[in-house]
This record gives C-alpha cells, sequence and structure tokens, in this order.
C-alpha cells in the first residue's frame, strides 16, 4: 500500500485507496436496510409478549387485558400477558429495556413510569432510552373524605384545611406512589398543611379512611364511586383537567386550584431500538383498538378514556409528567427507603 506524509506527520493511505473501500462500507450498509425493512414487514410471525410490571387484578392488568386480545386479531398472531412485579414496576420496565428490539417484547405500562424518574435513580433514561408508542387510556383520581367532615364541598374544605393547618391527615397507597404525588401536588399548589399518612396499597388506606381514622383520599374512579355512592364517603373533587364524565357533578380541582392535573394513565412502549415500522404498526393497532365500541364501553366502565396518540405526543407527555413529579418530590422533601 502507498503511504502518503501529511503535515502532522501522521500516514494516512493514498486517496484513490480509500474510495474503494468506503464504497465497500457503503453497500454493506445499503444491504443491512433491506433486510431491517423485510423483518419489520413481516412483522409479527410469532407471539408477542406483553410485560406489565405489576400484579394480576390491578389496573393496569386490567388494561392489558382489555388491548392484548384487540391486538392479537389485528396481528393474527397470540399476544401472550407477563406480570412482572416488583420495585414499583421498575423490574418489569427494566426486563423490557433490554429485550431484543424486534417488537416481540412490548411493555403495557402506568403513570407509575413517570413517578419512579422523579423518584429513583434508574438504570435507564425513561425519555431516551425507551420507543414510546402511544398513550392507551386516562383517568382521574377522586378527591374523597369521611362523611363526618364539615366540608361538604371542595371551596369548604380549602377554607376548613386554611384554618386548622395541620389538622387533617391524607391518606396514600405508600410514599412516591402516584396518589401521594397528586395529593401532594395539590397540597403545594392550594398551599395547604396536612400530614401524610402512607399505607401499603390502596385497599388499607381506602379503611382507614372508610373508619374515619384519616381524612383525606385521592383514589381511582371505580373503587372511590361505589363508596360514594353507596354514602360511605364524600366525593369533593377529580383531578382531570374538566370534569369526569363518569362524576359529572364534581368538580375538577383546577377550577379552584388553577393550574391542578394529576391522573392516572396507561401507555405503550417498546425497546429502544426497534425499527420506526413496528412501531408505527404498534401505535396504529393501539388506535383502532381503542375505537371498538366494546373496549371503550369496558374503559369508561373502569373509571378510564381512551387516550391514543402519536410517539411524538406521548413521549412529550411523558417527559412533562416526570418534570411534574419531579418538582413536587424536591418540594415535598419526599424521599422513599
Amino acid at each position: 500500500m502507498i503511504i502518503r506524509e501529511n503535515n502532522n506527520n501522521l500516514s494516512f493511505p493514498e486517496e484513490h485507496l480509500l474510495k474503494p473501500i468506503q464504497n465497500l462500507l457503503l453497500l454493506a450498509l445499503a444491504s443491512l436496510a433491506p433486510l431491517a425493512h423485510a423483518q419489520a414487514a413481516k412483522w409479527p410471525t410469532k407471539a408477542v409478549r406483553a410485560i406489565v410490571p405489576f400484579a394480576p387484578g390491578g389496573g393496569t392488568d386490567v388494561m392489558a387485558r382489555i388491548l392484548a386480545p384487540k391486538l392479537a386479531e389485528d396481528f393474527a398472531q397470540p399476544v401472550v400477558i407477563d406480570n412482572r412485579t416488583g420495585a414499583g414496576g421498575s423490574i418489569g420496565v427494566e426486563m423490557v429495556v433490554r429485550a431484543a428490539p424486534d417488537g416481540y417484547t412490548i411493555l403495557i405500562g402506568a403513570s407509575s413510569y413517570a413517578s419512579n424518574a422523579a423518584l429513583y435513580k434508574l438504570p435507564y433514561d425513561p425519555i431516551k432510552g425507551f420507543a414510546a408508542v402511544s398513550m392507551l387510556a386516562r383517568g382521574p383520581f377522586v378527591m374523597s373524605v369521611h362523611p363526618s367532615m364539615k366540608a361538604v364541598n371542595l371551596k369548604e374544605f380549602l377554607e376548613l384545611a386554611r384554618a386548622k393547618p395541620g389538622a387533617l391527615t391524607f391518606g396514600s397507597s405508600g410514599t412516591g406512589s402516584v396518589p401521594h404525588l397528586a395529593t401532594e401536588l395539590f397540597r403545594q399548589m392550594a398551599k395547604l398543611e396536612m400530614t401524610h399518612a402512607p399505607y401499603k396499597g390502596d385497599a388499607p388506606a381506602i379503611t382507614d379512611l372508610l373508619g374515619g381514622h384519616i381524612q383525606i383520599y385521592f383514589g381511582g374512579l371505580l373503587v372511590m364511586a361505589s363508596h360514594i355512592n353507596a354514602g360511605k364517603l364524600r366525593g369533593l373533587a377529580v383531578t382531570t383537567e374538566k370534569r369526569s364524565p363518569a362524576m359529572n357533578d364534581l368538580p375538577a380541582l383546577s377550577e379552584m386550584v388553577p393550574g391542578y392535573s394529576s391522573t392516572t394513565w396507561f401507555g405503550l412502549w417498546v425497546p429502544p431500538g426497534t425499527p420506526q415500522d413496528i412501531v408505527a404498526r404498534l401505535n396504529q393497532a393501539a388506535g383502532r383498538a381503542l375505537k371498538l365500541p366494546d373496549v371503550q364501553e369496558r374503559l369508561r366502565a373502569n373509571g378510564y378514556e381512551p387516550g391514543h396518540n402519536s410517539p411524538e405526543e406521548f413521549n412529550r407527555f411523558i417527559a412533562e409528567e416526570i418534570a411534574k413529579y419531579t418538582r413536587v418530590v424536591k418540594a415535598g422533601n419526599i424521599r422513599v427507603e
């Protein structure tokens, strides 16, 4: 090989010898693109595994079991639900991060995806380390109080809480849980002093709310509505930007605390590096499923509204949720042991 000297005394091959090598590299790269495209075009040719990072029976699992059969029909391939619990959902999420980016492992996750990013130093980037596909559904928490409380509406509650700083106790399903951060966001924005009582899950917190041991709880619409309708609890507001069609008689918290919004939501992700063709096909299939009348009926029966959007829109939403909860965690000095 002929070598020439440059001004820095470093040796480089002659340019006319480099060109054939560059051409070969370009040809090799170009040959890979049709192969990847062909693989994506054939997808799926086998079962797709849907990781659900929570236990069976919970809201995320219900969402997955509503969606999975519709995706299976669309793809003409099975969609198998795999519940992988632990660490507030992080264990299941990490499994998907490390999975092959071939479209055969998907994540059906929830709003804890954003709260975990605000609370923990994660081994993956929640924005760049995942390929967002679409939001699936959103729903409100219902701000509920024990009937013994003198406040019969949101305005009276705010007056009572401000008149007795620190006297009221709100429960949550655990420190750093989405209901906790949703209530803490309300507390911070309304400038209230309240005491936090964390529980190990919704059930014990709601039990103590029903018994009058705590005064306030932000719970899922489906569970809280049954107690409210039975007169065992009093609903004061919902946490969505606007009133919920399922409980239209309750105001949105934003009507008294402008700018407030905190929801429980579900979404669909795939491992980073998944071909865009597959991401697009998953997004379109999810959109078709969420338009089906029986899917919408089942979602609304559980207190959720369909929420399909583009991967770009979903990614922006996730970033906003993480930023919001990060501010809440910092302002509230919230730590999870």
